[in-house]
């Protein structure tokens, strides 16, 4: 009986691994927003959904690092669904606190930008085979607000 249901594990296994998955990429991180408690910097997400039902997202959890620090970390539950057959855009606003830009003082430089690396997984639940995470990553370089931006 225990080899009987070693092979049908086996088999569901080969077949959800073959099965084509949700594809993501984080597109494009700007600054969206300057406020009292911070910077907000917007992180455009695509998703292709290659089903023809929508599939929920349960969550989005991040982790924005600067200078080899987290400078900022948390998550974004339920953003809503992906749209069958389609790419679905998907919003993540990343608060950074005045301090830590303060601490990477020496990384800002004459160029007014940090360098940055984006680390994302994306939590959906696929029908019959659960919550599965799609890892991304984006490195890059983020214009800082000018003193104009401040008092906008």
């Amino acid at each position: 009986m225990q080899d009987l249901v070693g092979k049908a594990k086996n088999f569901v296994a080969e077949k959800v691994a073959d099965m084509e998955k949700p594809e993501a990429d984080i597109t494009d991180v700007d600054l969206k927003d300057v406020g009292k408690e911070g910077i907000t910097y917007m992180a455009k997400v695509s998703i292709k959904n290659p089903y023809s039902a929508s599939i929920p997202i349960c969550e989005i959890h991040y982790s924005l690092k600067s200078a080899n620090r987290v400078i900022a970390s948390g998550k974004t539950p339920d953003p809503g669904s992906l749209k069958g057959n389609d790419t679905t855009m998907v919003d993540v606003g990343i608060r950074v606190p005045h301090s830590v830009l303060v601490s990477l003082i020496k990384d800002i430089g004459a160029d007014w930008d940090i360098d940055y690396l984006l680390e994302m997984g994306l939590v959906i639940d696929l029908p019959l085979v659960g919550n599965i995470t799609i890892p991304l990553s984006k490195k890059g370089e983020m214009k800082l607000p000018s003193f104009a931006d401040l008092f906008k």
